[in-house]
């Protein structure tokens, strides 16, 4: 009814290895990754609506995130969107650029990385803002 295990368990010799043997990140550097990532997803998104919708604000914006991906990239600059998507994902874009924003401003609060999460939350009423409008234009 019941048979030994015969072979060596992984978890064993796992719990073995020297920690040198990979490569470990500290909880900082990670939290560095994770915002750069929805940074750079927000730029995209930002770049997207200058195309549809020119404005200064969004002008200033990519801008200034361009400048915090870079700051936490290590001076490496980000590259940029310049596909000209249709109008009619406007409304659309701001939604996603807002969820974005919101996803890097919980990061750059974690990491108490406050240049960050200012931008982030001024982005995230920007663009609340921006699909504000139309939503009470549409009733």
């Amino acid at each position: 009814m019941y048979e030994p295990i015969r072979t060596k368990s992984v978890h064993s010799t796992l719990a073995r290895t020297p920690s040198s043997d990979f490569p470990h990140r500290s909880r900082e550097e990670e939290l560095d990754i994770q915002l750069a990532g929805h940074l750079a997803a927000l730029l995209a998104v930002t770049d997207e609506l200058r195309v549809l919708a020119p404005s200064d604000d969004l002008d200033a914006a990519a801008e200034r995130l361009a400048a915090q991906l870079s700051r936490l990239r290590g001076g490496v600059t980000p590259s940029r969107a310049s596909a000209t998507p249709p109008m009619s994902h406007l409304d659309a874009l701001h939604q996603r650029a807002h969820a974005l924003a919101g996803r890097a401003l919980v990061v750059a609060a974690s990491r108490a990385d406050t240049a960050a999460a200012i931008l982030s939350a001024q982005r995230m009423d920007a663009h609340a803002e921006a699909a504000e409008p139309r939503e009470l234009a549409a009733r």
